[in-house]
């Protein structure tokens, strides 16, 4: 059974959620590790001659350590890139929160020391009209790392976010800030003092820019200390 569980979201989409779990993966492993990942939904998947693909959950699967089948990583596999639940709806399917707890704690039961758990979009994402993404950690009760893109507007939903998390009974275990862009933000280490001192996790990394997803550049940024003890 997974020794330590966590779920990966991030203020918003598109914010590198897949790079930083990848980067903790590829850290996990170097320092002796037997890690897993996990999407539970992904939409923008594309026909491949195995089935749907998506290529944020292939980069999870190279990057962890344990050799599990794609559909035991993402086992929710959606064609159209948009929203998870218009997603599903335009493909006939009802996605609840109860249905991917379940494929979460039969991933939990696998053997290793590292799990994360990659959410998909916000923290409020809907999965139908009564339920948010938000209900399916605190179902497993598991902490949070929350990826944070150091861009204009981060501090608001950081902490909007943050706010969020707490409010629903979850701790963060940790944040990790992403640039998602070559250029260097305007004020860049203004705004990791004001989120280091405001934000209730400590700080796991700032992973750089790099043309190229080289996770073992990103895994030097990230202190694994402060999210295992």
């Amino acid at each position: 059974m997974a020794k330590h569980t966590f779920f990966v979201t991030g203020t918003d989409t598109g914010v590198g959620k897949t790079l930083v779990s990848a980067a903790i993966l590829h850290a996990g492993g170097r320092a002796g590790l037997r890690t897993l990942g996990m999407k539970p939904i992904a939409s923008g998947c594309e026909e491949s001659g195995e089935g749907l693909r998506n290529e944020d959950a292939l980069l999870l699967q190279a990057s962890m350590t344990e050799n599990l089948g794609y559909e035991q990583i993402n086992p929710i596999a959606l064609k159209p890139a948009i929203a998870p639940h218009v997603a599903a709806a335009q493909e006939g399917k009802t996605i609840t929160a109860q249905r991917l707890v379940g494929f979460c704690r039969g991933m939990q039961m696998q053997p290793g020391d590292l799990l994360l758990i990659e959410g998909a979009g916000g923290w409020r994402v809907p999965l139908n009209e009564r339920e948010t993404y938000a209900r399916v950690p605190q179902a497993l009760d598991v902490p949070v790392i929350l990826v944070v893109p150091l861009q204009l507007g981060c501090i608001n939903h950081a902490l909007l976010t943050a706010e969020a998390i707490r409010s629903d009974g979850l701790r963060i275990a940790g944040w990790v800030a992403n640039r998602p862009q070559q250029q260097v933000m305007s004020c860049e280490s203004d705004t990791l003092e004001y989120l280091q001192s405001h934000l209730p996790a400590p700080c796991l990394g700032v992973l750089p820019w790099l043309p190229d997803a080289d996770l073992s550049a990103m895994a030097d940024e990230l202190n694994l200390g402060l999210l295992l003890g």
